[in-house]
């Protein structure tokens, strides 16, 4: 029963002291894409991002958007053209885990607690 018990103790800090990937860094700039579900349909997203700049490409339009980097991980970006309220608002992004040319994140509107998850795939 010890032995149990010294075990799953041992894996207990195992599992305790692993923190997923972030090299958040490789992902700063770049081309990326990001798809999701738009009224049940995939639909793809292609981004350009440098230091301070995004160019996003969705459906044949093309947006630009300030980006602010808090840290490594986490930025804010606002598009620079709004057309309308809603566009006025500033996405908080923050990058969660990353693996080779992936990353995961969780954005919201600034100032709002519900966040949403997604998926970015870096392809230049």
């Amino acid at each position: 029963m010890k032995k149990i018990l010294l075990l799953l103790c041992v894996l207990f800090l195992f599992n305790a002291c692993y923190s997923p990937e972030r090299d958040c860094a490789k992902f700063k700039t770049g081309t990326f894409q990001f798809e999701s579900y738009l009224n049940g349909e995939l639909v793809t997203s292609t981004f350009i991002r440098n230091d301070s700049i995004e160019i996003d490409k969705f459906q044949g339009k093309t947006d630009t958007s300030s980006v602010r980097w808090i840290n490594d991980c986490e930025y804010i970006i606002r598009n620079l053209h709004p057309k309308n309220r809603a566009e006025r608002q500033a996405l908080h992004i923050k990058i969660i885990t990353s693996e080779k040319n992936t990353y995961t994140f969780e954005y919201s509107m600034v100032g709002e607690t519900e966040k949403q998850r997604g998926t970015a795939k870096k392809i230049d």
